[in-house]
């Protein structure tokens, strides 16, 4: 059985809270989604990288944020 959709999406205020490893985003339809998780190791890391140190004040964005 073959089934066609038509349709028009309009987004007029699109708003991501967080994102982690595994989160994706799906605009339209789709006819299956099926999990796939991957890791890679694409440097030949073999530790862990340094803890991070904070460099003082973070610099404003460049672009103005609106408050939530």
């Amino acid at each position: 059985m073959n089934i066609t959709v038509h349709q028009t999406i309009q987004i007029h205020l699109f708003k991501i809270g967080s994102v982690t490893n595994s989160s994706f985003v799906q605009i339209g339809a789709s006819g299956t989604i099926q999990a796939q998780a991957d890791i890679q190791n694409s440097g030949g890391f073999t530790k862990p990288a340094q803890e991070a140190v904070a460099s003082g004040a973070a610099a404003p964005p460049i672009i103005p944020l609106l408050p939530t």
